[in-house]
């Protein structure tokens, strides 16, 4: 199937959820993702993650759940999440913490205050919390298509591990993957943890 037409599918998908049934997905991958972390499944030591927030609207991953654990029950990693610069196409990444005052974006998405002076490069992070509407079996992802994340990604360090995290399974393929795409290096459903080469 192409972008567009998974686009289609999956946020059909994610309306059709109950609250219950969503609830219960989140709390899974925030389980799995922590046994992930712990047990250090990605053989990678982890200072500084990034995380996208969720647009409650659109039934995204509440990776609230995580965020709020991180801060509580792992305080030397640091915690920053995006905000949107829709001229220029591009996220700059600004540290969270429970203190940190947000606002909502014509989106939606909850954004941290700007601060220049503790903006957060590309190059820090370990980790990428990756959003995502679906993804296939060997790591390539849908996102809403405006490439922000791409173009983030591609500026990370070339160890930094970029996981996406999904209510449901992989699709087999998507069609319409080019060069510009950056798959990813794992994604987590509520049931299981997939590693992509």
């Amino acid at each position: 199937m192409t972008k567009a037409e998974l686009r289609d599918e999956f946020r059909r998908k994610r309306r059709a959820l109950l609250k219950t049934d969503w609830q219960n997905r989140c709390e899974a991958l925030t389980d799995l993702f922590f046994a992930v972390l712990q047990g250090n499944h990605w053989q990678r030591a982890v200072s500084v993650i990034s995380s996208f927030l969720p647009i409650e609207r659109q039934q995204e991953v509440d990776t609230w759940l995580i965020i709020r654990k991180l801060w509580q029950d792992f305080p030397p990693i640091q915690v920053a999440a995006p905000v949107t610069d829709q001229a220029a196409g591009t996220l700059e990444h600004y540290p969270i913490t429970p203190t940190t005052e947000f606002t909502k974006s014509r989106y939606g998405i909850p954004e941290p205050a700007l601060n220049p002076s503790s903006l957060i490069h590309p190059s820090s992070f370990d980790l990428v919390l990756v959003p995502l509407l679906a993804f296939d079996q060997t790591g390539n992802r849908v996102g809403y298509g405006g490439g922000f994340y791409d173009r983030f990604l591609s500026e990370c360090r070339p160890d930094c591990l970029k996981i996406g995290l999904s209510l449901f399974s992989p699709v087999d393929r998507i069609d319409d993957v080019y060069r510009g795409d950056i798959s990813l290096d794992g994604c987590l459903t509520p049931d299981r943890i997939w590693t992509f080469s």
